[in-house]
């Protein structure tokens, strides 16, 4: 579905629920400082504030669906796309730090 629940697996509740996302979520990634960053169909990336449950970033850039996010270090992500393409992205400045990366032959998963 387009939202992301955070569990307490000491209880198995429910602490939070994400809800900004207006496609479905197909990517997740925890961030080394505690957030969360997701990546969507709608082709963003929103970082999330795992304490309080707010989306602190949304980047955006790509041209098709969000398929793959990994934490790079130095508050980078890496996100990978439908459109076979890599996007290194700064979560402090919300720029794409370098060109988009192409050479894929398919989806980046």
């Amino acid at each position: 579905d387009k939202t992301i629940k955070i569990w307490k697996t000491e209880t198995g509740l429910c602490v939070l629920n994400l809800t900004d996302h207006n496609r479905w979520v197909t990517a997740l990634c925890a961030l080394g400082d505690g957030r969360l960053a997701s990546g969507s169909e709608d082709k963003t990336i929103k970082i999330w504030n795992t304490e309080t449950g707010q989306c602190d970033l949304t980047l955006t850039g790509h041209s098709g669906w969000v398929t793959a996010l990994c934490a790079v270090g130095n508050g980078r992500v890496a996100s990978g796309c439908k459109n076979k393409t890599i996007k290194i992205w700064n979560t402090e400045t919300c720029q794409c730090d370098l060109t988009t990366l192409i050479g894929h032959s398919g989806w980046v998963t």
